[in-house]
């Protein structure tokens, strides 16, 4: 159910030896006095403090399922993900960007124009610690309403979240919703994304819902109805921009200045460029103290280097934000970190941390290919934001995922503030 209050921890009464006034032990050590029950009562509850990580596309060429075409028939994209395990299963919350649909039973993958990601992909991003991914892409009707609808199951049955295409129209008024209990408290995180189209593939006109379209005055007022109902935090993820541009567009800059001057939008992520892009802090956001926004984080998975492609297609970004809420106010981001990572193409298309590579041989890629993805991504990211080169690690046990289908009925305000299209 989306309404999860924030629920304050009572402090159990704690029992005391008081000694009378003047009155000595008669043996043993000295015995302290206890702490009066109203002074136990004074003391601040401790903040609840986490981490959400989030990156780019997901985005599995062919090439890429070559790489993790399994001995035994299938695929496992465990060792193409591998690299940054750490990075991932140390967030509180892991969220990513599936750009592309999966394959419906019977269905073999496929690549460009029209993409098709075997449908076990989900099962390994979950293992390796995603919790939830955005599908609103400009490839999320590649396969028509049954690619929807069989990525989403496959999500589903991996146990992920999942926003930004929907199989009804009252799931596409349904927000994704992560819970985490933090000392003592259960906050709650909704989950909203966009793409700005489909490639002119139609969106089936039986199902107009099938996939958000970027509507900056949607989203806030799916932002501001997730709130009333419950949710602590609010990030939207915005597919949009001109792809292997690095600086952001007018479009990009537009919707991420209305959604911070909302000041319901907490975080905002950016996909769509295959490029890193600028981060930024901008005026807004929840209680006027600014909203974090990365334009672009670039790709996680993909086949794209500078031998067929742009150079800069090589490298993406992890973003690291840190949450903050203390007993007595709201959840907000209290930092913001990034690190780079890069694909191997060469070496099974492994996605490393460029902070955990040496040049000692544990990639295919020389200490100058590295440095010279390093700098690429630096220059990009620009200075707003602090480089993080060490993983997180999780502040207590990980979220109770919702489920849009089930909390369809329970989240009926959200429905009738926002309409059921995207």
């Amino acid at each position: 159910m989306l309404a999860v209050g924030v629920a304050t921890t009572t402090l159990a009464t704690l029992g005391a030896l008081v000694l009378d006034a003047g009155r000595t032990p008669a043996a043993g050590p000295p015995v302290a006095a206890a702490t009066p029950a109203a002074e136990v009562a004074r003391r601040p509850e401790p903040d609840a403090v986490f981490t959400v990580v989030a990156t780019g596309d997901v985005l599995p060429h062919l090439p890429v399922h070559v790489s993790a075409r399994a001995e035994v028939g299938g695929y496992d994209f465990s060792d193409v993900l591998a690299g940054t395990d750490a990075w991932v299963r140390g967030a509180d919350l892991a969220l990513c960007h599936l750009e592309v649909p999966l394959t419906p039973p019977g269905v073999r993958p496929t690549g460009y124009p029209l993409f098709a990601a075997d449908a076990h992909l989900a099962t390994d991003l979950r293992e390796q610690g995603w919790d939830g991914c955005s599908t609103a892409s400009n490839h999320s009707v590649d396969q028509g309403r049954a690619g929807v609808a069989a990525t989403l199951d496959a999500l589903d049955a991996a146990g992920l979240g999942h926003v930004g295409t929907a199989r009804s129209a009252a799931e596409a008024a349904v927000p994704a919703l992560y819970t985490l209990e933090r000392a003592g408290r259960s906050i709650v995180v909704a989950h909203l994304a966009g793409t700005y189209g489909t490639n002119g593939v139609p969106i089936p006109a039986s199902a107009p819902w099938s996939v958000t379209l970027l509507d900056g005055v949607d989203l806030v007022e799916r932002a501001r109805a997730a709130r009333e109902a419950g949710a602590d935090l609010v990030i939207v993820s915005m597919h949009s921009g001109v792809e292997y541009s690095t600086p952001p567009t007018d479009e990009q800059v537009e919707l991420a200045t209305l959604l911070a001057a909302s000041g319901q939008v907490d975080l905002l992520l950016g996909h769509h460029a295959h490029v890193p892009q600028p981060t930024a802090l901008l005026p807004g956001g929840p209680d006027g103290q600014g909203m974090w926004v990365a334009y672009g984080l670039g790709n996680y998975v993909s086949n794209q280097d500078g031998d067929c492609c742009d150079a800069r297609t090589d490298s993406g970004l992890l973003v690291t934000a840190t949450i903050t809420q203390p007993a007595d106010a709201r959840a907000r981001v209290t930092g913001f970190e990034w690190t780079a990572v890069t694909v191997d193409r060469l070496g099974k298309h492994a996605v490393l941390a460029l902070a955990d590579l040496a040049g000692d041989g544990t990639s295919t890629l020389s200490p100058a290919a590295l440095t010279a993805r390093y700098d690429r991504v630096r220059t990009a990211v620009g200075d707003a934001a602090p480089e993080r080169v060490s993983p997180p690690v999780a502040t207590g046990p990980p979220p109770t995922v919702g489920s849009r289908t089930a909390g369809v009925a329970a989240v009926g305000t959200v429905a009738a503030r926002t309409g059921a299209s995207g």
